[in-house]
């Protein structure tokens, strides 16, 4: 690199570091009392709070329901605020990996990250519950637990390690996907390897099938399942369509062994920096925009599955209780543990 470049690039990250610092020094509470007075004065009325940009990072692409719904958020949170808070969405792995943009928002270097409730259980161990497969009855119960007491303390729990639960999405139930043949029983899993999340009970469930976990990025499976390293992987049909994995992967086969949900989650550091309203209008936003994705949800997954055998892949319908047997040790494990306690909290809500 030359002398001039080399300047060019000092100089740029010199004035990343500013605008950075810029954007976020409303966020910090000032310690003395005079500051404080400022802060209430400039927090007091949308028209007179300073500006706040927030930065949102996650995995999917632009045209997921799960995404449309985040420009949603932002679009309220801009009108709840009068515009003096701003919310960027940064898509497709940007700012790094879900694991990643945890860490990040641990720090307080981001603000938010919308992820799977999967790869916080390396966070928040009772976060595990959800990656139990065939836990909940139906759609109705699944969202009772959520919204319920059960919900609410998991989305909760984040806060002793820096985050802070904000709202769940719809995240549908994950079924595999395979290269050259379908599963339609765990025997049709036996010794392949496939893809799952960052996540000891997810590694634990494609186990206890038959195959090989291969914990991979999501932004990395593409390319992972052209090559050969996986002979599939698992998700929900919008995921499916909106990553292009079924140009490689022609069978999709509805075992529907989990229904993990999304979370958004929330810097606990910057949580605390903003004012009372500012953290009303940002959870208002986010708990109107959880509405949306639910209703988006549905409309997305009906239509993904008609895109995705128009486009050549397979749909198959295997008898589920043969994967239920198949997995029932993975609760025998948890009897007296504490997971399993919440594991019967779960089965007692009606």
């Amino acid at each position: 690199m030359d002398k001039k470049a080399f300047s060019f690039l000092v100089l740029g990250c010199l004035l990343g570091t500013v605008i950075t610092s810029g954007a976020f020094s409303v966020l910090a509470r000032p310690a003395s009392a005079e500051g404080a007075g400022e802060r209430r004065a400039a927090g007091a009325t949308s028209a007179g709070t300073k500006r706040v940009v927030l930065k949102l990072s996650h995995a999917l692409d632009q045209a997921h329901p799960v995404h449309v719904a985040m420009e949603y958020m932002a679009k309220q949170l801009d009108k709840k605020s009068g515009g003096a808070v701003q919310l960027q969405i940064f898509p497709n792995g940007q700012l790094g990996s879900e694991t990643e943009s945890i860490e990040q928002v641990q720090r307080g270097a981001l603000a938010m990250v919308k992820t799977s409730t999967a790869p916080l259980e390396s966070f928040i161990p009772e976060m595990a519950l959800f990656g139990l497969p065939y836990l909940f009855r139906d759609e109705e119960h699944f969202w009772k637990v959520l919204l319920g007491d059960v919900g609410k303390e998991l989305a909760a729990a984040g806060t002793k390690v820096g985050v802070r639960g904000l709202c769940y999405y719809d995240s549908g139930s994950r079924s595999f996907y395979t290269i050259d043949a379908p599963v339609m029983s765990p025997a049709d899993l036996k010794g392949k390897k496939i893809r799952v999340m960052k996540s000891k009970t997810a590694m634990d469930l494609v186990s206890q099938m038959g195959a090989a976990p291969t914990p991979i990025a999501f932004g990395e499976l593409y390319s992972a399942l052209q090559q050969g390293m996986v002979d599939g992987a698992e998700n929900n049909p919008p995921s499916l369509l909106t990553s292009r994995h079924f140009e490689v992967a022609k069978h999709y086969s509805l075992d529907e062994h989990t229904s993990i949900p999304d979370i958004i989650l929330f810097s606990q550091k910057i949580w605390e920096s903003l004012s009372p309203e500012v953290q009303g209008w940002i959870q208002e936003a986010a708990d109107e925009s959880a509405v949306f994705q639910r209703e988006a949800w549905k409309k997305s997954t009906q239509a993904s599955l008609d895109a995705l055998t128009k486009a050549g892949v397979t749909i198959h319908r295997p008898d589920k209780e043969a994967f239920r047997e198949q997995v029932q040790p993975m609760y025998d494990r948890l009897e007296g543990a504490e997971l399993g306690k919440l594991v019967k909290r779960v089965q007692e809500v009606k």
